[in-house]
């Protein structure tokens, strides 16, 4: 389902939920970042999404960084929580989601690069190379703060 990020915009539509989200920072053995290039919004990102019941936080990274690239990870720590209200995602059927997002450290055990339903495109990058790509604001900050390698390890 498409969306549009609003950042700091005075005319962005209000919040109608908020969904608990992951996002992982995976680096290979090279140091190079797991990145997808986003359907829905077309902006290169962080594999992650939304919690569910029933599952430990830790369970909803390995899921969703499995399910957006093909690659099984283990997570290994944590960046830090983003919550700002000034960063909304507008849906195509009406939500208005406020960002909510854990951004967590993890390494690769497994699988081989996958494409899916909300990733056009996954690739190991070289940090080097981040600038390239579209990334919105409050992905780089993740991802920034998790090459800073300021993650506090995870214990689930």
């Amino acid at each position: 389902m498409p969306r549009r990020d609003y950042f700091n915009d005075p005319d962005a539509p209000k919040a109608n939920s908020v969904v608990p989200s992951v996002v992982a920072a995976v680096c290979n053995q090279r140091g190079e970042l797991l990145m997808i290039h986003r359907t829905d919004n077309n902006l290169w990102a962080l594999p992650g999404g939304g919690h569910d019941i029933g599952e430990s936080i830790s369970d909803t990274v390995v899921r969703e960084v499995r399910e957006e690239t093909g690659i099984k990870v283990e997570v290994t720590g944590l960046i830090g929580i983003y919550t700002s209200p000034r960063h909304v995602m507008a849906y195509d059927d009406g939500e208005v989601r406020q960002q909510f997002s854990i951004c967590f450290t993890a390494r690769p055990v497994g699988g081989e690069l996958t494409t899916s339903t909300e990733s056009r495109e996954v690739r190991w990058v070289d940090p080097a190379e981040l600038d390239q790509l579209d990334i919105h604001p409050s992905m780089r900050l993740r991802i920034d703060h998790a090459l800073a390698n300021q993650a506090i390890p995870f214990i689930s």
